[in-house]
């Protein structure tokens, strides 16, 4: 049997009721204890989801003996210092997405990790689906010859008469580039293999100062384009196509996922991947399953995985797309502020 890793929960965000609750069935991953700077809030939380332990401060929780890794669901700008934090008190990181708002930090971050001899990941639940893999496995093998470019969106609507939302709080990291568009973002560079060389952003705004939509187009040094699009204030949009020399793919990459319809009792749904081999107009795209279940789920179990079999290679590899999302983050917010180009290299 394998022994399951230990986790803390660094906060009591809205999103970790949903990590604790899906990952709790796994035999892989444990979580056993919840620190909040509210103890009270921590002692809830411990006992709606029957955790073990609940701490009054993130300090208590990192000094636990009992907990090997944490995950780590607070606002984007607490996650530089919190994540290296906990790898100088010797945790494993897991962390929420974006993992960082600049390029220098998230640098900084994987160092200090290194230098503890701890992992540290970036966590976009869909990344770890088996449907992202089959995905991978396609362009791999030359099913839609050289991919030539990619189109990714996500989008969903948000009142902005909601001041509580932090989405909507340019000091916590808020915006639809750094929410939304980091999905898309991490969905383009898994498929180009690289950070593009140039970006150039439009954005919308909100009263607040954040971002309620950016469009952007990404350059890379081989000529290939890639598309993004995020919002705040669209219908529920989530959706990739990546053209080929000899076919197409098209993905909604959805988080968490379920067989059928009305199966999850969650409310997730079937995540659609359809794949054209050739390139007439009149071939019918194939319909690719894929096995289905909580991204966060799969998300934590890769992360125990890496950890128990001290992968440094697959860490270093996630790192590498972690550093390159968040530089080219950085420029795309740069791009749009500023309403010009701006180069990466």
């Amino acid at each position: 049997m394998i022994k399951r890793l230990r986790l803390g929960i660094l906060g009591c965000a809205k999103i970790a009721n949903g990590f604790v609750r899906d990952v709790q069935p796994s035999d892989q991953v444990e979580v056993v204890a919840v620190a909040s700077r509210d103890l009270g809030k921590a002692q809830d939380f411990a006992r709606q989801h029957h955790l073990a332990r609940a701490w009054g401060s993130y300090e208590a929780l990192l000094s636990d003996p009992g907990v090997e890794a944490i995950y780590l669901p607070l606002p984007n700008t607490m996650h530089a210092h919190w994540a290296m934090t906990a790898a100088r008190a010797g945790k494993h990181v897991l962390c929420e997405k974006p993992l960082t708002l600049t390029q220098t930090s998230a640098q900084s971050m994987f160092e200090t990790a290194r230098q503890h001899g701890v992992m540290l990941l970036e966590s976009f639940p869909y990344y770890f689906q088996p449907q992202t893999g089959d995905m991978l496995a396609l362009l791999h093998a030359g099913a839609i010859g050289q991919v030539r470019s990619i189109q990714a969106t996500f989008g969903f609507t948000l009142s902005p008469d909601d001041p509580q939302n932090i989405r909507f709080n340019p000091d916590l990291g808020g915006g639809a580039l750094l929410d939304a568009g980091s999905y898309p973002l991490s969905l383009i560079r898994l498929v180009m293999g690289q950070a593009p060389v140039r970006v150039m952003a439009q954005s919308s705004w909100a009263a607040s100062g954040v971002d309620m939509s950016t469009t952007a187009t990404l350059e890379y040094a081989d000529g290939r384009r890639a598309q993004l699009m995020c919002a705040m204030d669209v219908a529920n949009v989530r959706r990739a196509i990546i053209s080929g020399s000899a076919g197409t793919l098209e993905t909604e990459y959805l988080n968490h996922t379920a067989a059928a319809v009305g199966e999850s009792p969650y409310g997730y749904l079937p995540s659609q991947l359809r794949l054209r081999r050739g390139i007439a107009n009149t071939l019918a795209f194939e319909d690719i399953r894929s096995p289905a279940g909580s991204g966060f789920r799969f998300a934590a179990e890769a992360f125990a995985k890496v950890v128990r079999e001290q992968d440094h290679a697959a860490v270093a590899r996630a790192a590498q797309a972690s550093i390159d999302n968040a530089a080219t983050l950085e420029a795309l917010a740069e791009s749009a502020r500023k309403g010009v180009a701006v180069s990466l290299t």
